[in-house]
């Protein structure tokens, strides 16, 4: 079985995940040698509490 890789988010998950990706794309701004990497992790670790929360519904 293949994980979702857009599992349904709540209004709360998508207002992380937006808040992390506007963090990004400010540090973006700020140039290529800043750092994102736990940013991404926090969107993942969003994501990945919301597969377990479908999972868990099934």
């Amino acid at each position: 079985m293949s994980q979702d890789p857009y599992p349904k988010l709540t209004a709360k998950e998508h207002a992380q995940v937006a808040w992390a990706v506007a963090r990004m794309a400010k540090r973006c701004v700020a140039g290529e040698d800043v750092d994102r990497a736990d940013l991404e992790r926090k969107v993942d670790r969003i994501l990945d509490g919301a597969r377990k929360r479908a999972d868990k519904s099934k």
